[in-house]
């Protein structure tokens, strides 16, 4: 089986999450204006890294953390489970809580940071899915992130309904994401409209950011709308997002 990362550039970022220096390896490719893309579980399949291919041939330099999981294997139950239990365990990330941003958000925004700080431009975009979508939003409040796109966010998990409204983030942040809004920044959501994972999240975002959220629903009942499942309707509303606010 061909590496779907053989064409990519491993190095490392440390950063802080929750008070103590944490390194994860990240994946890059490409020239441009950046993009994070922050995988879904069980980790950067081929299809998380097809469509950072996709990114990469429309023109942005792409960096994809490696958060969980094992880098290049396809999702299989087994992969599957063993990135729960890896997550389930793990202090970086919210899993039932609400109203706490993940800890790990800290350490991509300082990701964000680098990348900006080193290609210049008027920012860069983040892109999570799934268990990762709303960590897109938590990058937002850092000024370098000016492209956030949360696609099928499902965290913390839907088990109750105060679960499957909740944004995975801060009081104080969702103030900083709103100020952001208010001052015309936009997020873009896309989601299958049957999908359970996302809950009521659609509608809490909208009724906290107004117009400034964009939402891409799809018909049917997939998931992962940039990967397993990948819409070409969601994959173009996402380069069109970036086209519009990365451009120097």
């Amino acid at each position: 089986m061909v590496d779907p990362l053989q064409t990519w550039t491993r190095s490392e970022h440390t950063a802080d999450v929750g008070g103590k220096p944490t390194t994860h390896p990240v994946w890059r490719k490409g020239s441009g204006p950046g993009v994070v893309v922050v995988h879904e579980i069980p980790g950067i399949t081929p299809s998380v890294a097809g469509f950072g291919q996709e990114l990469v041939d429309a023109g942005y330099t792409v960096v994809m953390p490696s958060l969980f999981g094992t880098d290049g294997a396809s999702m299989t139950a087994g992969s599957t489970a063993r990135a729960m239990r890896q997550v389930c365990v793990s202090r970086e990330f919210t899993k039932l809580r609400t109203g706490e941003t993940t800890p790990v958000a800290g350490w991509l925004r300082s990701l964000a940071r680098e990348l900006h700080e080193e290609l210049g431009g008027p920012g860069v975009g983040a892109l999570g899915m799934c268990f990762t979508g709303g960590f897109a939003l938590a990058m937002m409040v850092d000024d370098s992130v000016v492209a956030p796109v949360l696609c099928q966010p499902s965290a913390p998990f839907a088990v109750s309904p105060g679960r499957s409204r909740d944004l995975n983030l801060s009081a104080a942040d969702l103030d900083v994401v709103r100020g952001r809004c208010a001052a015309g920044q936009q997020v873009l959501g896309v989601r299958y409209l049957k999908d359970p994972a996302v809950g009521k999240r659609f509608e809490t975002l909208t009724t906290e950011l107004g117009d400034a959220f964009i939402r891409i629903e799809l018909e049917g009942r997939g998931h992962s709308t940039v990967t397993e499942h990948r819409s070409q309707r969601a994959v173009d509303a996402v380069l069109e997002f970036f086209g519009a606010r990365l451009s120097a």
